[in-house]
């Protein structure tokens, strides 16, 4: 069994047996008093059950279903929110990147650099994160079976960057479904890399609305458990004050209300997984 590396951002530890980490926040940054009021009542319930927490909002959604839908404030505007969240709540904050031209001025405010999963083979892309130094958390694609990851590892690994997270986001099964094989976890780790599960992105149907994508969020605290169960070291989930009115993957999105008593039943998994 290889043994799975512990990466650090700010104090909090991913793998190496430690209680899982939770990565959560909007999909999309919707405007700045949104957007601050979500990141604390997430800190606030993750301090409350003792939780390590990531805040994690894109300031740009570069592959929505429709050229109408909802992208976000853009680069500039919402890098200003996300160092906002950071320095004033004091928590770690993650966004996707989508360029290199992006990956620069990105690192100056995140703590972790997120490839989204469509672009987890662009090379050039991966390179330039893994030249910034931060922590890299490598979404694999739909497309992708796990084992085929390990070339994505490398290509950060060859910057002489060793942060590295790896996130299963389900896979591709017919037209506008997604379906999660919890073997993936397993061969994931074998990379050496703490394995992050983003629950809320596996229950999205892909363009299902036919001008945006569905989802079934009712399906949130079952996969969640089983991802635990599997020995995950993080869990990925966008969660929302009212998903229902959200401006972007609303349908496949955790209500905020329902987190707390979501986090507790994980806990109690993760504790009998590892033993804690």
């Amino acid at each position: 069994m290889v043994k799975v590396k512990t990466v650090q951002v700010n104090g909090i530890q991913f793998g190496g047996g430690q209680p899982f980490v939770l990565i959560a926040g909007p999909c999309v940054i919707e405007s700045k008093a949104m957007t601050l009021k979500i990141a604390a009542s997430l800190k606030a319930i993750t301090e409350k059950v003792n939780v390590p927490f990531i805040f994690k909002a894109s300031y740009d959604k570069a592959n929505r279903t429709s050229v109408t839908s909802f992208r976000g404030p853009g680069l500039s505007k919402g890098l200003e929110v996300l160092r906002e969240v950071k320095e004033r709540l004091k928590i770690p904050v993650l966004s996707d990147v989508h360029g290199v031209e992006e990956v620069a001025p990105a690192a100056r405010v995140l703590d972790i650099l997120q490839i989204p999963a469509f672009l987890c083979r662009q090379t050039d892309l991966l390179l330039e994160t893994g030249k910034s130094g931060k922590v890299v958390n490598i979404k694999k694609g739909q497309f992708l079976a796990p084992w085929d990851m390990s070339q994505a590892v490398r290509k950060i690994e060859s910057t002489g960057n060793r942060q590295i997270l790896l996130t299963e986001r389900g896979v591709s099964f017919g037209y506008n479904n997604l379906v999660t094989d919890f073997r993936s976890l397993a061969i994931l780790r074998q990379t050496g890399y703490p394995v992050v599960y983003d629950v809320t992105h596996s229950v999205q149907q892909p363009g299902g609305l036919g001008t945006a994508s569905g989802g079934q969020s009712e399906y949130i605290p079952l996969l969640s458990r089983c991802a635990v169960a599997a020995g995950c070291d993080a869990i990925f989930m966008e969660v929302h004050i009212n998903p229902k009115k959200a401006l972007s993957d609303g349908p496949n999105m955790l209500a905020l209300r329902q987190l707390e008593k979501l986090l507790l039943n994980l806990k109690a998994i993760d504790a009998v997984v590892k033993k804690i």
